[in-house]
């Protein structure tokens, strides 16, 4: 059965590119339709996507599994699944959001019934179960997200041990001297997020050696509770003079607790947070940040996914574990201590 690999390739052009042709998704000049087109009535293609599953097992799907958990942001999940999505449609596959709370099961019957060519998996813990059915899989898979053993697996994620490095660093090279950091809740730490400990580890031990105190608690997710929380913490800690933040509701709360306690960042307090770009301006958050990189991240994901799935010679080559460093965007919230 002739694929649109072979369209490609006898057109002299990208895969992508030969889909593009064919479905109209994207400009594409006139020479490069016109050897598209001759190429598929030489090779005799269909792109009709029920033939071409049957006869070749393609789909052009991607499965992505992800979970919205009570405990956590749901706008910053929305940030990671977005950089997927947008990264499969660029390379001409289509998403499959499977979002069921027995992931390992929905993960077993999607890849047992051949609905997808490869799989995303999101919300990854450190001994997370539908890894064992990912590595069983005859599809491959990428992780965003960290577990234990990554053996047999494409995983990316954010360096977070260096981030909680980062943040301390910034901070006592203003002069801070005593902070606050604020974590996921402690439920996502139950679950197995390494994430949250990653960075508060990373965060205490990088203290400990400057000399810096640090009071590393776990938060909300939701309001009132997120923002009766970070009045709670600047009352009981009145020394502390920077906030790290590495949950997102609590940055997106954090703007009216200062309003209301008639304080400014840097003025009166320093402010790190963790979250992405995008997610700073959805929520016209003025903190300085650790850019979290969902986008690229998903990115990254998906395009050594497809390189899996549409090379022989990428399925056999050896799994990598790859981070992304971490980037402190200045948005003008920390200084010296308040005198």
């Amino acid at each position: 059965m002739v694929t649109i690999g072979d369209v490609a390739r006898a057109a002299g052009v990208s895969r992508s590119t030969a889909s593009y042709a064919l479905s109209g998704k994207r400009s594409i000049s006139a020479e490069v339709r016109q050897r598209v087109d001759d190429a598929v009535r030489e090779l005799g293609y269909t792109a009709n996507a029920g033939a071409r599953a049957l006869a070749t097992s393609e789909t052009m799907v991607i499965g992505l599994l992800a979970q919205f958990h009570e405990d956590e942001f749901a706008p910053a999940m929305l940030q990671y699944m977005l950089g997927v999505s947008d990264t499969a449609r660029e390379l001409d596959y289509d998403i499959l959001l499977v979002t069921e709370s027995d992931g390992a099961r929905a993960l077993r019957r999607i890849t047992d019934s051949r609905m997808v060519d490869g799989v995303v998996l999101l919300n990854v813990a450190e001994d997370d179960k539908r890894l064992p059915v990912l590595r069983a899989a005859p599809q491959p898979g990428a992780l965003v997200g960290l577990p234990g053993d990554c053996s047999s697996l494409d995983v990316f994620d954010l360096d977070f041990e260096e981030a909680g490095r980062m943040m301390v660093d910034h901070m006592h090279r203003l002069g801070h001297r005593e902070l606050i950091l604020v974590s996921q809740p402690e439920h996502v730490v139950e679950r197995g997020g390494a994430y949250v400990w990653r960075l508060q580890d990373a965060a205490l031990e990088q203290a400990r050696i400057r000399g810096v105190r640090l009071h590393a608690v776990f938060g909300e997710s939701k309001q009132p509770a997120v923002g009766q929380l970070l009045n709670s913490l600047l009352d009981t800690h009145p020394g502390a003079t920077g906030l790290l933040l590495n949950n997102e509701a609590a940055a997106a709360a954090l703007p009216s607790v200062l309003h209301a306690r008639g304080l400014s960042a840097p003025a009166d307090l320093s402010v790190i947070g963790r979250y992405s770009d995008e997610f700073a301006r959805t929520f016209s958050l003025p903190f300085s940040s650790i850019e979290s990189a969902p986008d690229r991240l998903g990115r990254m994901a998906v395009r050594q996914l497809v390189r899996r799935i549409e090379s022989p010679e990428a399925r056999n080559q050896p799994h990598v574990v790859r981070f992304v460093s971490p980037e402190l965007v200045d948005r003008g919230s920390t200084a010296a201590p308040p005198t």
